[in-house]
């Protein structure tokens, strides 16, 4: 079984084109300066219409993380146990996201990270990696 696809919509569709590229993107406010944790069309903060999307740098720390023992889809099933961390970017926004080598080495939190990569299909989904010293 296929793992799903990525379907971009309107909104996300700057950042889903960034990942491809490997660049981790996200929206700020060019009236308020707020940071989007999650893409939309009006800013959350001010309600401004005027967005631009910046380049992160891709450096965060944990916030939270979990170890998934039991496949939620059969195309899931070949990777368990695997690891999702909530992650703080340092710019201001937050993603959910896979860590690379599953369970082991184990997450701390506070632990520093770095978004890389990891394809699926023709798309790039970004993916937590522990920082290197």
């Amino acid at each position: 079984m296929e793992k799903p696809s990525i379907r971009p919509t309107a909104e996300t569709r700057p950042f889903w084109d960034g990942c491809r590229g490997g660049k981790l993107r996200y929206q700020t406010c060019a009236d308020c300066g707020a940071v989007q944790r999650i893409p939309r069309s009006v800013c959350t903060h001010c309600h401004g219409l005027r967005l631009d999307w910046n380049e992160s740098a891709g450096l965060g720390t944990v916030l939270s993380h979990t170890t998934v023992h039991r496949a939620p889809t059969p195309a899931f099933k070949t990777e368990t146990p695997y690891v999702i961390a909530l992650v703080d970017l340092d710019e201001g926004f937050r993603l959910m996201v896979n860590t690379r080598g599953g369970a082991n080495p184990p997450l701390a939190i506070g632990q520093r990270v770095r978004i890389g990569f990891e394809p699926r299909g023709d798309d790039l989904l970004p993916i937590a990696e522990q920082e290197m010293p």
